[in-house]
């Protein structure tokens, strides 16, 4: 699987409180939610990551409450991948259960600059920036794991599952 597209970078200690903040928590409309992701750092992000993003993200990134709601506003926001020095555990399962892909690269955050063309193979482990042309090594996804992302998240995935099963 193949991620094409431009970066948008933050740094470090980044909560899901700044992901989503506590007063959308309420919105039930998962596009709805899209439109504030990062509102409690960049009210403009949902502008800017139109049409594709890869979130390049410092150490940390996740933490706070375990809310489901901020990998799905990210998501929702048209974040295609986030990519950070360190990620908090249950923000990371979360991602990977709604379909999110998330990386670990410790590297990258010093190469890349908003607006960078970011090649992500997920398969691979590989992040190649186009305006430095540098190629970063992450820690690949496992097999399990990419099939979950392939079908948009572990309820899809089980679903799928299902309706295979019946058709047999």
């Amino acid at each position: 699987m193949k991620i094409n597209s431009k970066a948008l970078k933050f740094g470090d200690n980044i909560n899901t409180d700044i992901i989503i903040p506590g007063k959308y928590l309420t919105i039930t409309d998962e596009k709805e939610m899209g439109k504030h992701a990062m509102d409690g750092i960049d009210p403009k992000f949902a502008e800017k990551s139109r049409g594709g993003t890869v979130l390049v993200v410092g150490e940390n990134f996740g933490s706070g409450s375990s809310r489901e709601q901020a990998p799905i506003a990210l998501k929702n926001a048209d974040v295609k991948c986030v990519v950070a020095k360190s990620f908090a555990r249950i923000f990371y399962r979360n991602a990977i259960n709604i379909g999110l892909p998330v990386l670990e690269c410790s590297d990258l955050w010093a190469d890349v600059q908003d607006g960078d063309l970011l090649s992500v193979t997920l398969e691979e482990g590989t992040i190649k920036n186009s305006r430095s042309g540098k190629v970063f090594k992450a820690q690949p996804l496992p097999p399990f794991i990419l099939e979950i992302i392939q079908s948009g998240g572990l309820l899809n995935q089980l679903k799928q599952k299902q309706t295979t099963k019946k058709n047999k």
